[in-house]
């Protein structure tokens, strides 16, 4: 059944019209009936609808971008580049200019979804969505529940780098392709001869995490070649400096290291060196991404190069209409293996002699 304004007004004990003063906001309305109010929002999960709604979000000035994490190369690349392509659509002075506003859940559902709600709230003409996903049923369900109500409302909804929300199929997906980019990373590992190889993964519950674990792990099951530990944790620095310690304990002749990303393939090369030993002497490392500081690391990084600059351009021009959306709704963003000095052919006996 549809929530009415009526609806909300009763749950908060007020008059329907300080429900509009409050969602309008072009009313002083005080701070305790405004919070009241707002909760019954929340508890109801009320959103303007209807023809009336789809007009103002179709005049909407504003643009949400959710990232997990704004201070991170790979969200903050996307974000400036959507930023510019939506600011590249506008046709002129009051001739279609938007507000890119950009959202830092840092990466906690529970604000991912008040997010959504307050772009709801402010019928934004448009939402894109960027990195990978939680994998949590009750998440994915609440999400691909809001993402519906705003494309009933007139919002676009664009996903880049995140699969499709199972239940929802108003959004424009473009997919990053990590399983096949991680497969290819591992067969040139293979290919130089490794055969004990570790692995430092993301978040066990992030969709990006399970995708780049499965291209390594096929690619290891292709070539007939044993699993090596893994170890999962947050993408940072921090996480590949534990984790290489951890991998070296469970298996002292690792001789090669696959990454989650490039900044935690950087944590582990530190304490590689820490420990003695050279990269990618004793141990080959490799990234994901290709983020601008791999190619200056020492060794520069091998990794898998992800066109994040191209596809947060992309995200921005599906938001503004200026370009179709793929068939079918979804779009698969192939990744390129970029080979540099952190990986080589394995020599001796092991990692630690």
């Amino acid at each position: 059944m549809t929530v009415t304004l009526a609806d909300v007004a009763a749950r908060a004990r007020v008059s329907p019209a300080t429900v509009s003063r409050v969602l309008n906001g072009n009313y002083p309305v005080a701070a305790s009936t405004r919070e009241r109010v707002l909760k019954a929002v929340d508890e109801l999960d009320y959103v303007l609808n209807g023809p009336a709604s789809a007009l103002a979000a179709a005049t909407s000035d504003l643009v949400g971008v959710l990232v997990n994490d704004i201070a991170d190369p790979f969200f903050g690349i996307m974000a400036s580049a959507a930023q510019s392509a939506i600011g590249e659509s506008a046709t002129g002075r009051g001739g279609g200019e938007k507000l890119a506003v950009v959202c830092n859940t840092g990466g906690s559902p529970e604000r991912e979804l008040t997010y959504l709600t307050l772009l709801q709230r402010q019928r934004a003409a448009a939402v894109i969505l960027m990195g990978g996903s939680l994998e949590d049923p009750g998440h994915l369900a609440a999400t691909a529940g809001k993402l519906t109500k705003l494309a009933e409302a007139g919002t676009r909804v664009v996903l880049c780098g995140r699969p499709p929300v199972p239940g929802d199929a108003s959004a424009a997906a473009l997919v990053f392709d990590n399983r096949a980019g991680a497969r290819r990373l591992t067969e040139h590992l293979l290919g130089l001869g490794h055969r004990r190889i570790g692995y430092v993964a993301g978040p066990a519950d992030r969709t990006t995490t399970r995708h780049r674990l499965e291209g390594h792990r096929e690619a290891l099951a292709a070539a007939g070649v044993p699993e090596g530990p893994t170890v999962h944790g947050p993408y940072d620095r921090a996480s590949g400096h534990g984790a290489a310690a951890e991998l070296l304990a469970r298996d002292p002749h690792l001789t090669a290291v696959v990454a989650a990303n490039d900044t935690v393939a950087l944590g582990v090369c530190a304490a590689l060196r820490e420990r003695g030993l050279s990269v990618p002497g004793d141990v080959s490392v490799a990234g994901f991404d290709d983020l601008p500081f791999s190619v200056d690391a020492v060794p520069a990084l091998t990794t898998v190069r992800l066109p994040l600059h191209e596809a947060g351009v992309r995200a921005g021009r599906l938001a503004m209409g200026a370009e179709e959306p793929p068939a079918g709704g979804e779009e698969t963003v192939p990744g390129e293996l970029v080979v540099r000095g952190s990986t080589g052919a394995p020599r001796g006996g092991g990692a630690l002699r």
